[in-house]
């Protein structure tokens, strides 16, 4: 059984590093930020599952819709 991870991990010249959370989410945004100002907001896509609870549903298509600023959003409830 592998290991589990216990904090964020950062790729910088091409290793992992262990950063702080905020670091993470900061990276993270601005890779969503940089796609975003290249490619526009529909490069996103959001999938989410029928099978979780509604409230977990509601915050993806919320995030996807104001911050993402996409209508691309679906789910496995047509299957």
């Amino acid at each position: 059984m592998g290991k589990r991870l216990t904090t964020p991990m950062v790729r910088e010249n091409g290793a992992l590093r262990a950063a702080t959370w905020d670091e993470a989410l900061d990276r993270a945004a601005a890779g969503f930020r940089s796609v975003i100002e290249q490619h526009g907001p529909d490069s996103f896509g959001v999938f989410s599952c029928s099978k979780t609870i509604n409230e977990v549903n509601y915050a993806v298509q919320k995030f996807a819709r104001t911050v993402i600023g996409t209508n691309n959003i679906d789910s496995c409830n047509r299957t």
